[in-house]
């Protein structure tokens, strides 16, 4: 489990590319036969994703977390982004297909994931957060997750909302997730911008040839800055900071937050007039 210390706005704007990539980005987190994780220090959350192929991957932590089991005072978010799998939850099996989650709940114990064929594997991305009560675990399928289409084809930005975790599907103690996937020909997401001084945010994106990359924005609005990403690679976005992207062809990403509240709309908006 690699280690994110928080950092300043203030110290931010002076990193430069390789700076500004070692402290916010997350690359290789999808290895076969692997679980990968990264634990931030901002508002906590753990991100990370496992790909079994031919055995079970054990969910475990160890001295980072400090605690017996892994989500003893944790909650769990899991999305499916490659063919089926299966994640089994203290002995009971639920089959998350590509596209599914499922939330696990404070408490559980023993929590194994699996693929149905091992060459052909699921890669399930994880949030993990800090929880105070333990709600029952549950799958969600993209039905469950109530399809939101919006933006413009005049804005390059057609776009469907799926939200996974969220208090309008299912109740969680502060973990959101939800996943955007635009349309062809639509390039844009999040613009007009906005941040949240309430929650911050994990974008992962994918759905990327080799060739195509996304321009992920941040910083404060008034200081942004860039981050070159490619196909299934993250970003860390302090509370401070924008989280906006445009990208070379069309690409999905999942969103997910942690923070004082759920409210998926209390945003601080930003004027396009207002951005540097």
């Amino acid at each position: 489990m690699e280690i994110r210390q928080p950092i300043h706005s203030q110290h931010a704007k002076q990193l430069d590319t390789a700076g500004l990539r070692e402290q916010f980005l997350i690359e290789n987190m999808f290895q076969e036969g692997q679980i990968n994780l990264t634990y931030s220090h901002i508002d906590r959350i753990i991100v990370g994703a496992a790909v079994p192929t031919d055995s079970a991957i054990m969910f475990e932590g160890g001295k980072e977390i400090g605690v017996d089991f892994f989500l003893q005072r944790r909650e769990l978010g899991v999305i499916n982004i490659g063919e089926a799998g299966l994640v089994i939850v203290d002995g009971e099996t639920f089959e998350i297909g590509a596209r599914e989650a499922i939330y696990v709940g404070m408490g559980a114990q023993d929590i194994r994931f699996e693929s149905v064929m091992a060459d052909k594997p699921a890669r399930f991305y994880l949030n993990c957060a800090p929880a105070h009560h333990s709600y029952p675990t549950r799958k969600i399928t993209r039905e469950d997750a109530s399809p939101e289409q919006i933006g413009s084809q005049e804005n390059c930005n057609v776009r469907t909302i799926y939200k996974y975790l969220h208090p309008s599907v299912l109740p969680t103690c502060q973990l959101l997730m939800g996943m955007t996937e635009l349309a062809p020909g639509s390039l844009w997401n999040t613009m007009p911008c906005h941040t949240h001084e309430r929650r911050m945010e994990v974008y992962l994106y994918f759905d990327m040839s080799q060739d195509n990359i996304v321009f992920h924005y941040m910083g404060e609005p008034q200081e942004t800055r860039h981050l070159v990403v490619r196909n299934e690679q993250a970003v860390i976005s302090p509370s401070w900071s924008i989280h906006s992207g445009v990208g070379t062809a069309a690409y999905t990403f999942i969103w997910g937050m942690v923070g004082e509240n759920q409210t998926f709309h209390d945003m601080d908006h930003v004027a396009m007039a207002d951005l540097k």
